[in-house]
C-alpha cells in the first residue's frame, strides 16, 4: 500500500499533471467570464434587432417548456471559446516554433538504374537487377 501511494505522489505531482489540472481550472474561469460576457452583452445586444432579436425566449408543447434561448446562448459561449483557443492555440505554436530550424531532408540513399529503372543503393557501381555497369557520373 505504501508503494502505491508513493507511485501515485509521483504522478499526481508530475509536470504534465499539474498543468493540465491548471489549465482545466483557467478554463473554467474563462468559460465563466465568456457565459457572463454573452449573458450581459451578447443578448442584450440581439435584442435590440428588429423583429426574431430576442434570445431568452421559450415555446411551450404539451406543457413542455423548451427554452430555446438557453440554447442558443449556450450555443454563442462555445463559438466564442472555441474561437479564443483557436488563436490561442495558433499563437502558442507560432511562438514555439520561431526558435526552430527547418529540418532538411535525408539525403537518398536508393538511386534509380538507368537502364532497368529498379532501385539500387546509391553506392553501387553495378546494378543488381540487370548486371549493367553504371556510369562514372551516377556514382555517389
Amino acid at each position: 500500500m505504501k508503494s502505491f501511494l508513493k507511485e501515485f505522489k509521483e504522478f499526481a505531482l508530475k509536470g504534465n499533471v499539474m498543468d493540465m489540472a491548471i489549465g482545466v481550472i483557467i478554463g473554467a474561469a474563462f468559460g465563466k467570464i465568456v457565459t457572463a460576457l454573452t449573458e450581459s452583452f451578447i443578448n442584450p445586444l440581439l435584442q435590440l434587432i428588429p423583429g426574431n432579436g430576442e434570445v431568452g425566449g421559450c415555446f411551450y408543447i404539451n406543457g413542455v417548456a423548451f427554452n430555446y434561448g438557453a440554447f442558443i446562448t449556450a450555443v454563442i459561449d462555445f463559438l466564442i471559446m472555441a474561437f479564443v483557443l483557436f488563436c490561442l492555440l495558433k499563437a502558442i505554436n507560432k511562438a514555439t516554433s520561431v526558435g526552430k530550424k527547418k529540418e532538411e531532408p535525408a539525403a537518398p540513399d536508393t538511386k534509380e538504374c538507368p537502364y532497368c529503372k529498379s532501385k539500387i543503393a546509391i553506392a553501387a557501381v553495378k546494378c543488381p537487377c540487370c548486371t549493367s555497369d553504371l556510369p562514372k557520373d551516377d556514382v555517389a
